[in-house]
């Protein structure tokens, strides 16, 4: 199990500092959110693509890939009724896919709410899809960029769009690809009538990242969800991936959620048998 940090977390830091501060804490990983890096996707060209990347590895992490991918941006969307916006969208996907290889990342999560919830007066099997419609477009370039994307499923509060994880097991069916896969996360997860560590056991065969954070919006074990039982399913399942930090309210501070987020997992860790 290896542990990744998002790198929106550090807010305005700059990057070789939040790179040492999270390197100390006992990180590895670094997910990256697009809009760290530039309000403009196309104007981030292959030299800043190359140092940033330089960067980040020269400072002992791998970045795994990203994530918010569609967030900050404009006339995007994955459900809507509108065949130009879809078709933007997918474009855009493509896109970051050649992104998140020029980075050396492999996995995209795809959240990113407000960019996909249905839009009044649409059904949910239109919706449906038109989100598998709009991925199975951007398959032939994940495929040659070797980019899988990890379908996110949310809670009640984010949306109303994949709000479990069966959902987003239904979507990845639909799209039919080996690049497309499940992301699961403990905030989303806490928002099922399912136990959390029932949901990673019944989804192990198509889970292939994974954000640890609390319903409380914080790190791992800053709230009251009981991380022991979800590292136990993890390691039971055999995970062998990133588990990687994902917090929303940063009222405790950036030091305090990055180095408590990681001696939580630790701990819960140690304590799996």
């Amino acid at each position: 199990m290896k542990y990744a940090i998002c790198n929106e977390t550090f807010g305005d830091w700059p990057l070789d500092r939040a790179l040492a501060y999270a390197s100390d804490a006992g990180y590895t990983g670094w997910e990256v959110a697009p809009f760290m890096l530039t309000e403009d996707l196309h104007s981030f060209g292959a030299a800043e693509r190359h140092a940033y990347r330089q960067q980040v590895e020269a400072a002992g992490f791998e970045i795994t890939g990203l994530h918010w991918l569609l967030a900050k941006t404009q006339g995007l969307h994955l459900t809507t009724l509108d065949r130009e916006t879809r078709t933007r969208t997918t474009d855009y996907l493509k896109e970051l896919a050649r992104l998140c290889s020029d980075l050396g990342g492999k996995v995209m999560v795809l959240g990113s709410p407000q960019q996909r919830n249905v839009p009044e007066g649409q059904s949910m099997e239109s919706a449906m899809q038109n989100a598998a419609d709009v991925i199975r477009a951007a398959v032939p370039v994940l495929e040659e960029t070797q980019v899988q994307i990890a379908l996110e499923p949310l809670g009640h509060e984010e949306g109303n769009f994949l709000l479990t994880a069966t959902k987003g097991r239904e979507l990845q069916k639909m799209i039919d690809s080996e690049q497309v896969k499940l992301h699961l996360d403990v905030k989303a997860m806490s928002d099922e009538q399912t136990p959390v560590p029932q949901i990673i056991t019944d989804n192990a065969d198509a889970m292939i990242h994974f954000h640890a954070n609390d319903p409380n919006r914080q790190g791992p074990g800053m709230g009251t969800v009981d991380f022991v039982p979800i590292f136990q399913a993890l390691q039971d399942i055999g995970y062998d991936g990133w588990v990687s930090v994902e917090v929303f309210d940063y009222e405790p501070g950036i030091e305090t959620l990055v180095t408590q987020s990681m001696e939580n997992m630790l701990k819960a860790r140690a304590l799996c048998s």
